[in-house]
């Protein structure tokens, strides 16, 4: 859970936060809304948290937005889920272009009705020019499909005798994943997790084994700014030793 530790712009931060946006539902119901109400105000609470992770110097920032579980919901709120990002292109992508900010999407864009896929494609294009923070979507993502096709493509490259059984790696397995694209920032120094949940729900399992984890009992639509800075301050009071021995 996050401390009263605060954000020190001058120390290091986090290259690349990943965040798991949840309580949307719960945040709406708690108001006599619906849930997709929860959904679109959480759709502004990220908005605001891409703008202030660009201030701060991040330089991606990795989006839970949909998980290849999330069909199992009730059609209404997947119809629409699968239409937030059309919102997106129409009332938050003006702002992250203003922001420099490029988009990218990590998952499975087959299974993506084509209505979505368009307004998500059309996001990425409209942006790939872009040099600053990356907002990487994972949408229809969920970690053990990724590196179930990770395995399943290396197996191939053995079968085809492009690759040899000895000279499969860790770094072979993070080159068959989606986070791939990220090059250095494949993997996350941050995790943040809202609504007081306090597990990873099939997200980033390989690419997390090193992240710092904050999980903060904020429902995510009240996420702002400052709320940010609390989550990075914290990272920044953590000590992290990749398995080494801290020898300060």
């Amino acid at each position: 859970m996050v401390t009263e530790v605060n954000y020190n712009p001058a120390l290091p931060i986090p290259n690349h936060i990943a965040v798991i946006m949840d309580g949307n539902g719960r945040w709406a119901q708690a108001r006599g809304l619906k849930r997709t109400d929860g959904h679109s105000e959480g759709l502004k609470a990220l908005k605001r948290v891409v703008i202030a992770a660009h201030k701060m110097g991040v330089k991606v920032l990795t989006a839970y937005a949909f998980s290849t579980e999330n069909w199992k919901r009730p059609i209404t709120e997947v119809n629409y889920l699968m239409g937030l990002p059309k919102v997106l292109n129409d009332e938050i992508l003006p702002d992250l272009i203003d922001n420099n900010v490029q988009v990218r999407m990590s998952g499975n864009f087959d299974k993506v009705p084509l209505g979505t896929k368009k307004y998500i494609q059309n996001a990425m294009d409209r942006t790939k020019d872009n040099t600053g923070l990356i907002l990487n979507i994972a949408f229809n993502y969920g970690s053990r499909d990724e590196i179930t096709k990770a395995v399943q493509n290396i197996a191939t490259s053995v079968a085809n005798g492009d690759l040899k059984v000895k000279d499969i790696s860790e770094d072979t397995i993070s080159d068959n994943l989606y986070t791939a694209q990220l090059g250095e920032y494949a993997d996350p120094d941050l995790l943040i997790r809202s609504s007081g949940e306090v597990r990873l729900s099939n997200y980033l399992l390989w690419q997390l084994a090193y992240s710092e984890m904050v999980f903060t009992d904020t429902k995510w639509p009240d996420f702002d700014e400052a709320i940010m800075q609390e989550c990075v301050g914290e990272f920044q009071r953590r000590n992290r030793r990749f398995g080494a021995i801290d020898t300060k």
